[in-house]
């Protein structure tokens, strides 16, 4: 698993610390299949660079299905079919802006453009929803949180459900804006459903004199 080299250079004391050391000796005696694949662990950080990020989209872990997980929270390959969490996140986007509900669940242009798509979890066990939960990952993504809160300019944190939202105390007291709704999941889509988060997040990056986000898909 390698980082790309400006998230390395921000985080390079974390990945040297021992229990990032112990988490990877934990994911290499894992007997059953892990998602997504080992050099796709840190696929987020590959499309979006540290200095190119404006908003942050927090899950909780990968999906637990074969072929579904690329690394990037929420998202799957093109050609594999969205999941009920991603549907209903599309649902939202087009009630929220009226933008299209796309043909496929890959959020890579999102990512392309600034949105860093990370799980509070990097990996789980296929077929076992949190499996990897308390193995070292939070640690390590609250990190990342923390190295993001330190930059200049304004960004927009989504957090969507309890693993997500957990991160939400290292945000306080700081100029970005944070953005709290219940995970798009079936179990709690009541409340998320109606969050507005895509539009609340445009409308926070142009008040800083940023772009907002193309949140329509191709």
């Amino acid at each position: 698993m390698t980082i790309e080299k400006s998230w390395y250079e921000k985080l390079k004391d974390e990945i040297n610390k021992p229990y990032i050391a112990d988490l990877k000796k934990f994911l290499a005696e894992e007997k059953s299949p892990v998602y997504p694949p080992e050099d796709l662990v840190f696929n987020a950080f590959a499309h979006t660079p540290y200095d190119k990020v404006k908003v942050v989209i927090v899950g909780q872990d990968p999906y637990h299905g074969a072929g579904q997980a690329h690394g990037l929270s929420f998202s799957v390959p093109k050609g594999v079919k969205p999941p009920p969490s991603l549907k209903n996140i599309f649902l939202e986007l087009n009630k929220d802006l009226q933008v299209p509900i796309p043909n496929h669940g890959c959020l890579e242009g999102w990512a392309r453009q600034g949105v860093l798509l990370l799980n509070a979890t990097l990996t789980v066990r296929a077929g076992e929803p949190k499996s990897h939960h308390d193995k070292g990952w939070e640690r390590f993504t609250d990190a990342v949180i923390d190295v993001l809160a330190q930059r200049k300019e304004p960004m927009v944190f989504m957090l969507w459900g309890k693993s997500a939202q957990e991160k939400g105390h290292r945000l306080l007291g700081t100029h970005h804006a944070v953005l709290q709704a219940a995970h798009p999941s079936p179990y709690s889509v009541d409340g998320f459903f109606g969050c507005r988060h895509f539009s609340k997040a445009n409308d926070f990056l142009k008040q800083w004199g940023q772009t907002g986000i193309d949140w329509g898909l191709i």
